[in-house]
């Protein structure tokens, strides 16, 4: 009797293990592709003084951009790896027609690259929560001049990124998320339009974005 219990409970255990499997919705699962857009705002971080009378020095801007990934199931989660590129609408302007100093007249949010894995679990078989994280490497646009001199010329910041966020699956093909993000860039170089790249400098930069998304799975 007791042999014929174990058999029945080793029986139904194997019966259960695909079935995490087969209740998750396809369109959380497999490769995809989508679409983002929401908010970003980018800033010196806690070790700068970003604030001048008062006054918050955040860079806000809308960001928009593509992404894409493979998830798969395993156990009772769902694990992935994903590529995202990225722009925004974040710019500040000064006045620099002073011709004694050399002042940034304008410093705009460029292309953002994001590689990075997320793990999740289901909230509902239809239902993903998640957690990501990775490496990001963004630019900002410098415009700056002395009244004769223009300076257009690139930062390229090196920092790492960390979020959380929630996917629906719509459908068997098609989804919707809704994610916050924080990065932090620890190092940058300055890229001139030639080509050349300074050695990399320590620095202490950090960017807040919730965005939106929604994509299609093959």
């Amino acid at each position: 009797m007791r042999y014929a219990i174990a058999a029945a409970l080793v029986a139904s255990s194997a019966l259960a293990a695909p079935a995490f499997a087969q209740d998750v919705n396809p369109a959380l699962t497999g490769p995809r592709v989508g679409v983002i857009g929401g908010y970003d705002g980018i800033r010196p971080g806690s070790s700068e003084d970003s604030d001048i009378d008062g006054d918050d020095q955040t860079v806000d801007g809308f960001v928009y951009g593509v992404d894409a990934g493979y998830d798969v199931a395993i156990g009772g989660f769902v694990v992935g790896a994903e590529l995202e590129l990225s722009d925004s609408t974040g710019k500040v302007e000064t006045d620099r027609r002073n011709p004694n100093t050399f002042g940034f007249g304008e410093v705009s949010t460029g292309r953002d690259i994001y590689l990075g894995a997320r793990v999740g679990a289901l909230a509902t078989p239809n239902t993903l929560v998640y957690a990501k994280g990775g490496y990001t490497n963004a630019r900002l646009n410098v415009l700056g001049g002395d009244g004769t001199t223009v300076l257009d010329e690139n930062f390229e910041l090196d920092g790492w990124r960390a979020g959380a966020g929630v996917e629906q699956a719509i459908g068997t093909n098609t989804y919707a998320k809704l994610e916050y993000r924080y990065s932090n860039y620890s190092n940058a170089n300055f890229e001139f339009f030639d080509g050349a790249t300074t050695s990399d400098f320590s620095i202490d930069t950090d960017r807040h974005q919730v965005v939106a998304g929604v994509g299609i799975r093959f």
